[in-house]
């Protein structure tokens, strides 16, 4: 049995026990979350759309913990100008524990 839900503007591919990083929620470490954007569920073998979403479907995930990404540097420069620009970038990210999956 796996979903593909929608959270942060992405589309993940989950099933029971899957564990993942999403975009930043809004969350403590140990709370509940429940992803109701459940677009295609796949259960004993049979797929079922949504149009958007599929109805009555939910996901139940547990926060593991809120973090950073490793830094990644963006630089920026013009040949011959004289131009140069050096940031870094920590993205911010939450980690989900996939517990189950409601049809």
């Amino acid at each position: 049995m796996y979903a593909i839900i929608e959270t942060g503007g992405k589309q993940y591919r989950v099933q029971e026990g899957d564990t993942l990083f999403v975009e930043k929620l809004d969350v403590t470490q140990g709370d509940t979350v429940e992803f109701d954007k459940v677009l295609v569920l796949s259960k004993d073998g049979q797929l079922t759309v949504g149009s958007p979403v599929v109805n009555g479907a939910k996901v139940s995930a547990t926060v593991v913990e809120n973090g950073k990404a490793p830094k990644i540097i963006v630089f920026k420069y013009k040949s011959k100008k004289d131009y140069r620009k050096k940031q870094g970038h920590r993205q911010p990210y939450t980690k989900v524990k996939i517990e189950s999956i409601n049809a």
